[in-house]
């Protein structure tokens, strides 16, 4: 069996864990918490990175800081996870879908400027498989009618655009480290800061609503609860974990673009023939071999292909449903314009096997499977 995913463990891991149970300290803002705090700063430029529970918190912070409230909107593709969308409902604000570009699958920016209302908030872009949205209209807009960009980066750690690195270019970034990405420590992710002024609160909504970071720094001889906030901060365990990756963070990104690599390589013949679409990378955009995804002629097709490779021990899924035509997605957003290509390429997408360990034999056994399954 070759399994979609196997979360990655790089060595130190363990070395680490042992660490950080020898320093009798568990809870958040260890040394190992501050180490990967660093490592973020210092590798995207970001004016302040704060280690959280999960993207989800860290969408939920940068909610906050936003000051997002009831009757705000906030606008975000539907093709995208949850967390995305329950961040800002959670403040009461409206989820405005619009739909995506056919080519990156990430969100039309040419569609957002008519979504745009009195009562708009946000734009969050979310950067799907690692390959960035086009920010600087996005940036544009948010100039014009005065907007926070807050970038869903889940996906997006270790890549650019136009050589900044994703997560940076809005007032606020959000990665994640759960077990599916790139760097991992089960559960986990970061909020990134790129406005200074917002980096005090943002310590402060991160620790429960209280001033306890700038006691340990000496700076309050008590701390108190100042402001609202939740318990954002993760243990030192998963702290320890997640540093053993980072620091081997460039080896496992050219592994990862290797993998990339050999897929598009033996896949392309398959896509000239007309038979299914490669992903599509704009020249402007470096990413970071998230995950690689062939596109099929439609549902039918997709659902006979996985079947197929299932028989031949390949696990490979597909991905979000679209949210607006949720539940949740109805009673708490809209849809903006046209569903010309959210629902419809959603429905095409199979993501293959993807992890540091694939190898190349691997790989090339699931291309193979797959052009049998064609010809």
């Amino acid at each position: 069996m070759i399994p979609f995913n196997k979360p990655l463990v790089i060595g130190k891991e363990q070395e680490y864990l042992m660490q950080a149970l020898g320093g009798q300290k568990f809870s958040g803002d260890g040394e190992f918490t501050k180490r990967c705090n660093e490592w973020i700063e210092k590798n995207t430029g970001t004016k302040k990175a704060l280690l959280t529970t999960s993207c989800t918190h860290a969408l939920e912070m940068a909610a906050i800081l936003s000051g997002i409230q009831e009757g705000d909107e906030v606008i975000a593709p539907s093709f995208t996870f949850v967390s995305t969308a329950n961040a800002f409902v959670l403040r009461g604000a409206k989820i405005i879908f619009t739909d995506i570009r056919p080519d990156t699958l990430n969100i039309n920016e040419e569609l957002i400027e008519t979504a745009i209302t009195k009562k708009t908030k946000a734009i969050v872009p979310v950067h799907y498989a690692g390959v960035s949205c086009e920010m600087d209209k996005i940036l544009e807009l948010a100039s014009k009618y005065n907007l926070f960009v807050i970038e869903d980066a889940a996906q997006g750690i270790m890549s650019h655009y136009k050589g900044k690195p994703l997560g940076t270019i809005g007032r606020f970034g959000c990665f994640s480290f759960h077990e599916t990405k790139n760097y991992h420590c089960g559960e986990g992710g970061a909020l990134l800061v790129n406005d200074e002024k917002y980096a005090e609160r943002a310590e402060i909504i991160r620790e429960k609503g209280t001033n306890r970071a700038k006691f340990f720094r000496g700076q309050v001889n008590k701390y108190t609860w100042v402001d609202l906030g939740s318990s954002y901060l993760p243990g030192e365990l998963n702290a320890a974990f997640l540093f053993a990756q980072l620091e081997r963070a460039e080896s496992i990104h050219e592994r990862r673009l290797a993998i990339w690599q050999k897929y598009f390589q033996f896949l392309s013949v398959l896509q000239s023939e007309g038979l299914f679409e490669l992903p599509f990378i704009p020249v402007h955009c470096s990413h970071n071999a998230h995950m690689f995804y062939i596109k099929l002629k439609n549902i039918e097709e997709r659902q006979k292909l996985i079947t197929h490779l299932k028989q031949c021990g390949i696990h490979t899924v597909f991905h979000y449903i679209p949210l607006h035509s949720s539940e949740a997605g109805l009673k708490f957003g809209r849809f903006h314009g046209e569903d010309k290509y959210t629902t419809k390429e959603s429905e095409r997408l199979l993501r293959l096997p993807f992890f540091y360990d694939l190898t190349d034999t691997e790989i090339e056994y699931v291309c193979d499977t797959i052009k049998k399954f064609f010809h």
